[in-house]
């Protein structure tokens, strides 16, 4: 079964800590309020709450892609 994998942008983060409170599973914050990602392959439920937390992150720092088969490594978004 195929299922969206959550990856982080910590650059991009600004510290809202709306990842962690809506997704506190799959998402935490660092000493510096930057998210940290907890969970790459979150079940059902986690995946259904990692959803919610991107869509919520003020900053757009958390994405949501296709399982990964080999590629980039996680948190890493492709270079611009």
């Amino acid at each position: 079964v195929s299922a969206a994998r959550p990856s982080v942008d910590r650059e991009r983060c600004i510290g809202a800590g709306m990842c962690a409170m809506t997704a506190p599973d799959v998402f935490d914050q660092d000493d510096d309020g930057l998210v940290v990602l907890l969970e790459t392959e979150p079940d059902a439920a986690r995946l259904a709450a990692a959803r919610m937390a991107a869509g919520v992150c003020p900053s757009g720092a958390i994405t949501l892609g296709e399982p990964a088969s080999g590629g980039p490594a996680e948190g890493r978004p492709p270079s611009a």
